[in-house]
């Protein structure tokens, strides 16, 4: 920081705090503050989508990940017991799917999903650390507008014995004013603008990630749709009719009957 802006912000931590104790009048612009708030507000939800965005992408990958390790474990679980048997060919089946869908995950989701969505929310975010810069300006301008309409009116109040101080109050509130007015009326009127296209922006990342999903939706109950042909027809009728519960329980309680799964 440069002397000249290490005095500034001295200056300006000075007239906060006097306007705290109401030495100085606080400039209150209604119209800034609510175009602020919503802006904030637009900021946090950005920075929620983007982090909600990260966590389905890491969900997702996730989920495929610990699916194929239980896709493994019940391979070798059905294979050992008997590798000719309709539910070791399967298991088979269901780990070639998985290891099918994990491969699509960075095929047909993880890369586009990087670029129709995470690149798009990035670049949104990148831009609030620029704006954030453009309100403190406007801030810091709004507190030098203060001190020097302060000490005009104080001039004005009570001159002084020399000629030269009033004009010279006078020129810098003239300027200290007419710099914050121009930041002040760019963020009213263009804070608005950014809000107001924020829509036409995510349609497009919105629309490929509902595509993204329902393509994996889709593939992954065509590829796992097929390892059903290894049970026989009327398994799935048993589930429906509970009669499957039914054979659990039996088998079970078979298991129970066994000396080394008896009751101590």
């Amino acid at each position: 920081m440069s002397w000249t802006g290490f005095k500034k912000g001295i200056s300006r931590a000075g007239t906060t705090l006097l306007q705290k104790t109401g030495q100085i009048e606080r400039t209150v612009d209604r119209e800034f503050a609510d175009e602020e708030a919503k802006y904030k507000i637009f900021e946090k939800e950005c920075q929620a989508l983007q982090k909600a965005a990260k966590g389905y992408s890491d969900a997702m990958k996730a989920m495929t990940a610990t699916q194929g390790r239980l896709a493994d474990t019940i391979d070798v679980f059905y294979s050992a017991a008997d590798k000719a048997s309709e539910s070791a060919m399967a298991a088979h089946a269901y780990k070639r799917a998985v290891d099918d869908l994990d491969t699509g995950i960075g095929r047909e989701l993880e890369a586009p999903y990087r670029t129709t969505v995470m690149e798009p929310l990035g670049k949104m975010n990148a831009i609030f650390p620029v704006v954030n810069e453009q309100i403190n300006k406007r801030n810091h301008k709004l507190l030098d507008y203060d001190a020097a309409r302060s000490k005009l009116n104080k001039l004005i109040a009570k001159p002084s014995d020399d000629p030269t101080k009033l004009p010279r109050a006078q020129q810098e509130h003239d300027e200290a004013k007419e710099v914050f007015d121009m930041l002040n009326e760019q963020l009213i009127s263009e804070l608005p603008q950014l809000l107001d296209l924020r829509i036409p922006y995510f349609d497009p990342s919105f629309e490929a990630m509902i595509r993204m999903q329902s393509k994996f939706a889709e593939e992954g109950y065509e590829k796992l749709g097929g390892v059903q042909r290894y049970f026989a027809e009327n398994v799935r009728d048993d589930y429906a009719g509970g009669q499957l519960d039914a054979q659990v329980e039996s088998v079970l309680q078979e298991m129970r009957e066994l000396t080394i799964c008896g009751a101590s």
